[in-house]
């Protein structure tokens, strides 16, 4: 079982490998579009600009890897900006997203503070695999400007900073959190644990 973890030069990589090796799983940071499409699931990380991370990615060819990888059914990990670049767009940017996601991420009212930095409440609004051993309402912690709106449709996990956002989402095989698990202690690693024993399982 061999996760890869996609560099395309926009992401928290070794965190994230840290993390997936802690709690057991056979981790694999790679830009190479051939190692990452013969992986059994994917992890596509992501900090910093909506536009520039839709860039880096398609400077290596990595986003048609991504969508060519999601439709083989096999799991694929979204975190932060590599949550949101799985949307159809941005309003950080024209640059497209990949589309596998319906709908647009959106800007954090300017009524709060911007970014929204450091730990906050998820409230599941569904239950997911990954969120089994996660209390309902723990605390993970977030680095952005933008977020995902609601969509019941997908929806997995909601917070609230100036407005209620998506801070989990899923679809088929695609799972994604607008925050960090890897910089989330103990709640952070169970999800990852989760997602490294679907892996396993599938």
């Amino acid at each position: 079982m061999r996760i890869a973890i996609l560099d395309y030069g926009m992401g928290n990589l070794l965190s994230v490998e840290r993390a997936l090796q802690r709690v057991g799983a056979e981790a694999e940071i790679t830009g190479d579009r051939s190692r990452a499409s013969v992986a059994d699931a994917m992890v596509v990380p992501g900090v910093g600009h909506f536009g520039a991370c839709m860039r880096g990615l398609t400077h290596q060819g990595l986003g048609t890897a991504v969508r060519e990888f999601a439709a083989t059914g096999r799991p694929v990990f979204g975190v932060c900006v590599g949550m949101q670049i799985l949307f159809e767009a941005s309003a950080e940017d024209p640059e497209p997203g990949l589309g596998l996601l319906p709908g647009t991420v959106g800007r954090l009212p300017d009524s709060v503070k911007v970014p929204h930095m450091g730990w906050n409440h998820v409230t599941r609004t569904v239950r997911h695999a990954f969120l089994a051993d996660v209390d309902d309402g723990e605390r993970f912690y977030f680095v952005h400007s933008y977020a995902p709106p609601i969509d019941p449709a997908i929806t997995v996990g909601t917070s609230e900073h100036g407005r209620t956002f998506a801070a989990v989402v899923a679809r088929d095989n695609l799972f994604a959190t607008q925050f960090h698990p890897e910089k989330s202690g103990d709640a952070g690693l169970r999800i990852y644990e989760r997602f490294a024993k679907e892996v396993r399982a599938a």
